[in-house]
């Protein structure tokens, strides 16, 4: 008796219920295009500040579905230089951050190129660029080998593992991915490719054709076909972060797919509800955008030295944690009286408010912009 999905004979031959799926598809499609078409409203400025800061969270998040964290100051610095948008001072290039971000520019910018075997290899060659996953040495820009035993996705402490899923063996990779391949570029395929990006990141993910980075390639895939159900390689949310929020429900809802029968309604349903759910925590993003053009649209008169610029800037785009005058010292590169006079500065320009609390705990934020 077949233990998992792959092992069916009908395997990959998937089916689902479109009547149930078809309200919950026609809502995304809407906020889809409703998104899209609020973005079409606003500057070509704007509009790449929010294609920054949404591929910014599409790195850190999906990195961090699989437990590895990323500076997100450093992704943003490296997908602005990519793209080309001025964020003041680029910080220096991390390894490993850049072989995320090549990997997700390449999927969203050539979304209209074909998925081949030797793309893959290259993303994947790039999460890796040492060859190992952590400190063990890994088969990097190839399909996982029978040497290196069994894929199984494992939770709990050696000796009492839980295995939740076992992929196909090595000996089945080249066949497998040859019609996963076949099918994704399939172009005259009449299915909604907001769907389509839901099949292909269950299929890929089900195969684990990689030692490891299976997860994050998979969403890579997932987003390359959202991009072509947008045309438009700007992306405006981002469907790894709402996959961070619900994370154990999209490791329960793969679990049970993986073990049930080819019929992946139930996985479809979640899928278009978390992109939908995706769409909506857009609204954050593009709020943050209009609220930095409305900042400086109406300071467009004042002067600002090029250590206020930079810290307004950061605190605009999101600023983690308090910021204080120490802080304020630290990131603007100069000393604390310096700093002080900065803040004083805005204070007295009612740009900064003073934080609740005083003392050696003073924090500031920006004052309420009507």
């Amino acid at each position: 008796m077949a233990k998992y999905n792959h092992e069916l004979p009908e395997w990959p031959t998937f089916r689902w219920d479109a009547d149930a799926l078809s309200e919950k598809l026609a809502s995304v499609r809407h906020r889809q295009g409703r998104l899209i078409g609020r973005m079409e409203g606003i500057g070509v400025k704007q509009r790449a500040e929010a294609n920054l800061e949404t591929l910014t969270e599409e790195v850190v998040k999906s990195s961090e579905i699989e437990g590895e964290f990323l500076d997100r100051n450093h992704v943003r610095s490296s997908l602005a230089r990519r793209l080309g948008v001025d964020i003041g001072a680029l910080l220096p290039a991390d390894r490993r951050v850049e072989g995320v971000v090549e990997m997700t520019l390449d999927a969203t910018e050539n979304y209209v190129q074909p998925l081949t075997a030797d793309r893959l290899f290259g993303w994947h060659a790039a999460l890796f660029p040492t060859g190992r996953s952590g400190i063990l040495k890994i088969t990097v820009g190839n399909w996982r080998t029978p040497e290196s035993g069994p894929m199984q996705v494992v939770s709990g402490r050696p000796g009492r593992e839980t295995v939740h899923f076992e992929a196909p063996a090595a000996s089945r990779l080249d066949h497998e991915m040859t019609a996963f391949l076949k099918w994704f570029n399939d172009a005259q395929e009449n299915l909604d490719p907001v769907l389509k990006a839901a099949i292909a990141h269950l299929w890929f993910v089900t195969i684990h054709p990689f030692e490891d980075g299976n997860g994050r390639i998979a969403r890579a895939i997932a987003d390359q076909q959202l991009a072509r159900s947008d045309q438009s390689a700007q992306r405006f949310y981002s469907m790894s972060a709402q996959i961070r929020q619900e994370r154990k429900a999209y490791y329960d809802i793969l679990e049970t797919t993986q073990k049930g029968e080819l019929d992946i309604t139930p996985w479809l349903e979640w899928f278009l509800g978390c992109l939908g759910r995706a769409c909506d925590g857009a609204e954050a993003i593009f709020g943050s955008v209009l609220l930095k053009a409305r900042f400086w649209q109406k300071h467009s008169g004042e002067p600002f030295n090029d250590r206020q610029r930079k810290l307004l800037n950061r605190i605009l785009d999101g600023f983690e944690g308090k910021l204080t005058s120490s802080k304020w010292a630290a990131i603007g590169k100069c000393s604390q009286d310096t700093a002080s006079r900065d803040i004083d500065d805005l204070l007295v320009r009612n740009i900064l408010v003073k934080d609740a609390g005083g003392g050696r705990s003073t924090s500031y934020s920006l004052a309420e912009i009507e």
